[in-house]
């Protein structure tokens, strides 16, 4: 009933023993079955009998739902079934299943949670009313139309303010709409209030995503004769998206199949659990026919995890010497209408990275959460790393010209030195997790950067008019957490034809996956690549298996392949020992496993029938990794239109042992190009009634290759992880983290003589030329 396993590495590099794979920029060997259309998403899925699946979302951002009235949409012709929270309340006692918070779980977030399908009442425009499915994916959009709503308008919450003033509550039972404070200290805040100079300011970062190229899918397959769920388009963290629909179905773990097809981007967003993960099982098992349901655009953009919009003040103090003394400040991080799944990350992040890569003694950062009428918010790329770097770096050059010191001084008198590594960030509470950076040399880094960039030679154009555009360069520090466990687990099997499949927890999600994993495989068994098999993303492979987030896969899966390659030589050793007849001590492995002692030698395959495997699991003790780098870059700024264009931009990111530089600076890139959206284009807005204002690609502006042209990105491993034996750290959002920050100041360092300062997100050409026109006292 599965869409069958994804294999690569058969047609992967071979390569004599010893070639050495873990570093050489070998290309993607997934990228040849996808180039001639043999990959398999979800929506190419189709099974005999399948329905199609269509969702009526609420119109109305904030209302009590009076009645809906579905009669009409279930009488009409190929129509199965509209189900709505009755439907789903009944087979669950009595109550519509919430969708539990998936990481950072607290007690108090538990009363935010969202129902699968709104009951009483809505929250945001979007959000699940009823789920039609019909013969065809037509004929259900058309039932939709005939299926009557009426909701009590509620006033929506929209901003901060809004929130405060007590009179609309999101949760009328709790009587808030700001769910929980998170606190990162660090030192004793009585040093900044002592400090000789001190400078606040407020910043906003846009609420925007990740949109991939592949929108959401879910396709269902109930078998009631076996008790068996199937259930394609997991991506992610399918072990954990089983967990949560097995206890909201009330069904074994067992019972449920999760099944990874090829998937067309993740970026933190594809594959947490949506109300859809829900919804549409929950059809086929009322039904007994497979049910698929593909999102549309407008559905990707109005019902995916949103992310990144927060307020913040942040005061930074310091001695004459531009020595920093304290950082402290409060942010306002909005939610959504619901906390669900990884939403909590970006509120705790905020406040636990705001200091970066840089010596704070005294920390006092406060990040509130307040739940709105919009989205829910999830993790998406470097989620609070990309805000707070922004909110830390503007500040930054804020305070250097206010002491007269050089932006780059300023950032190299504070950044952490080799020798106090490991480095105690600030503690977040509640619950209190420490985190320390592991090694690195940041100056050295910042070096190569300038280095790469041509600094020296690009300084004499910092604000100059040429042309009649004003040039601009910046540049700035960043830190990239990586790795996160607690574990993760791989099984290799000696198969009878003499390869080796390799079955790994971790999952594809586009990150080349499936190239790092073989090169590390083919180097700890001594094969070449093509004799190995990958096997990832599916629940049926593994007992457990924890999937890709966190910048973990390489880090976490890899470190779990050289566990169960070191076992399973022993075991073919033995084996090849009781073969040949002698001590497994006197027999050596060469190309392609074969085993030999004596002058004799045993293939590989000639011993597949002892059923030779081995597990293994790497645990991490919750140690992070930490990559570090630098980035700068150089733009025009057009003052009569306010128009940005990037000329140049180089990162430099260490990111221990680099396993593949060709998929690492791959990924560096296109980290950096979703950061220049966001940092210029995308905005996911809405009107101060809590209405959408950006369904379409037409409102919501992407970047492009033609925008964007010149992109470097410099990979170092000159600082190998300490806490994993590949030496390996997370390396896959590094790039998105320091966009943000370091394009607002090279915008303000090129219109520093019209007393421009960026402090809000977008750069977008009328923010820009808005910011230049009250700059000059013009009349807006």
């Amino acid at each position: 009933m599965g869409a069958g396993p994804i294999v690569a590495g058969v047609a992967g590099p071979g390569g004599p023993l010893g070639s050495g794979f873990i570093g050489r920029p070998v290309e993607r060997v997934e990228d040849l079955r996808l180039l001639r259309g043999r990959g398999e998403y979800v929506d190419d899925v189709h099974r005999p009998g399948m329905l199609y699946a269509a969702i009526l979302r609420s119109p109305v951002p904030h209302g009590r739902i009076r009645s809906l009235s579905v009669a009409a949409a279930r009488a009409m012709p190929g129509v199965h079934a509209v189900l709505t929270a009755s439907d789903i309340a009944e087979r669950s006692n009595g109550k519509v299943p919430v969708i539990p918070l998936r990481l950072a779980p607290l007690p108090e977030l538990e009363p935010y949670g969202q129902p699968v399908i709104a009951q009483d009442k809505v929250r945001y425009v979007g959000e699940p009313l009823a789920v039609v499915c019909a013969d065809t994916l037509a004929r259900a959009e058309d039932a939709l139309d005939a299926i009557s709503i009426e909701i009590e308008a509620i006033s929506a919450v929209t901003d901060p303010e809004q929130g405060r003033r007590g009179d609309v509550f999101l949760f009328d039972s709790q009587g808030t709409n700001f769910p929980i404070t998170y606190t990162a200290t660090k030192g004793s805040s009585d040093a900044a209030d002592a400090a000789p100079y001190r400078r606040r300011e407020r910043f906003s970062v846009q609420r925007h995503t990740a949109v991939t190229m592949e929108p959401r899918g879910v396709v269902a397959i109930w078998d009631g004769p076996r008790t068996q769920l199937t259930v394609l388009g997991a991506a992610k963290v399918p072990y954990a998206v089983r967990r949560i629909l097995a206890r909201s179905l009330d069904l074994s773990e067992d019972c449920i199949v999760m099944i990874g097809n090829d998937v067309g981007g993740g970026f933190g967003v594809r594959g947490e659990f949506h109300c859809e993960d829900y919804l549409i099982p929950f059809a086929s098992m009322k039904l007994g026919r497979p049910v698929k349901w593909t999102e549309d655009r407008r559905e990707n953009l109005i019902s995916s995890s949103h992310s990144r919009e927060i307020d913040c003040e942040l005061e930074l103090c310091c001695d004459q010497d531009g020595r920093i003394l304290a950082l402290r400040g409060e942010a306002v991080v909005d939610m959504g209408a619901y906390l669900r799944s990884s939403g909590a990350i970006p509120a705790r992040n905020v406040a636990q990275f705001i200091s970066g890569p840089y010596r704070i003694p005294n920390i006092e950062m406060r990040s509130t959460m307040l739940v709105s009428n919009k989205t829910p918010v999830g993790t998406y790329r470097g989620p609070g790393r990309f805000e707070a770097d922004f909110f830390r770096e503007r500040l930054f050059d804020i305070v250097a010209r206010d002491l007269g010191i050089d932006p780059l001084e300023f950032r190299r008198r504070n950044l952490i030195s080799r020798d106090e590594m490991p480095y105690s960030l600030a503690t977040i509470t509640p619950v209190e997790k420490h985190e320390a950076l592991d090694n690195g040399d940041y100056h050295a880094c910042l070096d190569r950067c300038l280095a790469e960039f041509r600094w020296t030679e690009k300084l004499p154009l910092q604000g100059a008019l040429v042309d009649g555009v004003y040039h601009g360069i910046a540049a700035g520090c960043f830190i990239e957490g990586g790795a996160a466990g607690p574990r993760e687990n791989v099984r290799l099997v000696v198969e009878p034809d003499g390869m080796i499949s390799l079955y790994t927890g971790s999952t594809n999600v586009g990150q080349a996956l499936e190239t790092s994993c073989l090169q590390i495989a083919a180097d700890a068994l001594d094969v070449a690549m093509s004799q190995i098999r990958i096997f990832h993303g599916s629940t049926q492979y593994l007992q457990e298996g924890f999937g890709s987030y966190h910048s973990r896969s390489v880090v976490m899966g890899g470190s779990a392949i050289l566990v169960a390659a070191g076992r399973l030589k022993e075991a073919v050793r033995a084996a090849a020992a009781a073969r040949l007849g002698c001590q497994p001590s006197d027999v050596t492995l060469g190309s392609g496993l074969l085993a030999s002692g004596y002058g004799r030698v045993v293939p590989l395959a000639s011993i597949a029938d002892l059923s030779l495997s081995a597990e293994g699991s790497f645990e991490n003790g919750h140690k992070h990794t930490y990559a570090y780098g630098s980035a700068a870059a150089h733009v025009t700024v057009d003052p009569k239109t306010g128009a940005v264009r990037l000329l140049d931009y180089v990162m430099v990111e260490d990111i221990g042992r680099i396993i593949n530089p060709l998929t690492a600076r791959g990924q560096a890139v296109g980290a950096v190009v979703q950061g220049l959206g966001g940092t210029f284009l995308e905005h996911l807005a809405y009107d101060q009634d809590g209405q959408f204002l950006s369904g379409t690609l037409a409102d919501y502006l992407l970047p492009s290759a033609g925008e964007f042209p010149r992109i470097r990105a410099v990979m170092l491993e000159q600082s190998p992880s300490p806490d994993n034996p590949l030496g390996a750290k997370g390396g896959g959002e590094g790039g998105i983290i320091p966009v943000g920050g370091l394009l607002s100041n090279a915008v303000a360092a090129a219109l520093q003589s019209l007393r421009v300062e960026p402090k809000d997100l977008p750069l977008s050409p009328p923010a820009v030329w808005r910011m230049i026109a009250k700059a000059s006292g013009a009349v807006l």
